[in-house]
């Protein structure tokens, strides 16, 4: 029996009796975030915050995007909604409620989602994040507890309190925006745009020979995710690779006279002891590359569009991300993929989240 079959069955009676509004039909996720990705930015910038939507499975690299995120004056952090994966949800949920005590923002919500992928039970990252997903250092507890609301239905009621305007980013598996979306398959005509972290676009993978940690976790709610949205954007293990922070200088960055940086230090030092001994003083931050593209479109450097599949079958191929780079299958491309970006910015953005410009 499917482990999340019991949340299934009762969470549509409860959005029921929360009396949703109608979508706004005037609101599309199908046109292409290219140029107008940037300009749209731009303009509504000017005039007021982008709404923030993150889902996320904090996780060290998790929470350097996030704060990112709430480093950035551009954009409101209207919701954390909460999946495990780099660690159980205690610990996710735990960890995302104790960063926003450290960056002083405890008006907003954080909502628990998911302890199960959709089907089939996953192995975690404890050995890169640590048992609590945080290194391992015994941080002293939240100020708070998590909202009573399911993240998939939190998710569902900000879509329509943020119409049109919401922007999702998804940093750990996509288990709460697959369950959101089948409560509610017309929940991508109100996001504006969506950025996921997950796959492997060549099937160079850091979990599987052939797949990345986000999407071989729970492979069947990437299919829904994928399947569901006309088009979305997509920052992948490769290109993280491709955009390693250097180690030395990250070193000194955390020095800075902030608590976020003193946070920070303290929570990466196993990761960054596994960037030293093993690649070549680089320190790879897949959620940080997916939150500068989210905040800072402009510094896309190289974009490509194709059609996406996620393999849900195969002996060494579960939960890989099929690229047809030659569009072969005639499917429209549902992906804008990153390639490169601005390496200057992304480390600008960085020392920024860190109070160490």
């Amino acid at each position: 029996m499917p482990l999340l079959l019991p949340l299934l069955l009762l969470l549509p009676l409860r959005v029921q009796g929360a009396a949703l509004p109608n979508p706004n039909p005037r609101t599309c996720n199908g046109h292409h975030p290219g140029p107008h990705f940037v300009a749209d930015l731009k303009t509504a910038t000017m005039t007021h915050k982008i709404p923030l939507l993150i889902d996320t499975d904090p996780g060290v690299d998790d929470a350097l995007a996030l704060l990112m995120a709430f480093a950035d004056e551009r954009h409101d952090v209207v919701a954390l909604t909460i999946a495990a994966g780099n660690v159980g949800l205690q610990y996710t949920v735990r960890n995302a409620l104790k960063l926003c005590d450290i960056v002083g923002r405890a008006d907003v919500p954080v909502f628990a989602g998911s302890p199960d992928p959709l089907l089939h039970p996953s192995v975690d990252a404890a050995h890169v994040h640590g048992r609590d997903g945080y290194g391992d250092v015994d941080l002293p507890p939240p100020s708070r507890q998590a909202e009573a609301e399911h993240a998939a239905l939190a998710i569902l009621r900000l879509s329509h309190e943020h119409a049109g305007e919401l922007m999702l980013v998804m940093l750990g598996p996509l288990t709460n925006l697959a369950l959101a979306l089948k409560l509610d398959p017309t929940l991508p005509q109100r996001i504006k745009r969506i950025v996921v972290m997950g796959g492997a676009v060549t099937c160079h993978g850091n979990i599987t020979p052939a797949a990345e940690f986000n999407i071989a976790f729970d492979p069947e709610a990437a299919h829904v995710v994928f399947t569901s949205f006309k088009h979305l954007l997509v920052s992948d293990w490769e290109a993280t690779v491709a955009h390693g922070l250097p180690l030395q200088d990250a070193e000194k960055w955390l020095q800075a006279d902030s608590d976020r940086a003193r946070f920070y230090e303290l929570i990466s030092r196993k990761t960054r002891g596994l960037s030293e001994d093993s690649k070549g003083g680089r320190w790879y931050t897949a959620d940080a590359v997916a939150m500068a593209w989210a905040l800072n479109p402009d510094g896309q450097l190289q974009v490509e569009s194709r059609p996406l599949n996620v393999e849900l079958n195969g002996t060494f191929s579960r939960g890989a991300t099929i690229v047809d780079w030659n569009r072969q299958t005639g499917q429209p491309d549902n992906c804008d993929l990153l390639m490169a970006y601005d390496q200057q910015r992304f480390e600008a953005l960085v020392r920024q989240a860190l109070g160490a410009d």
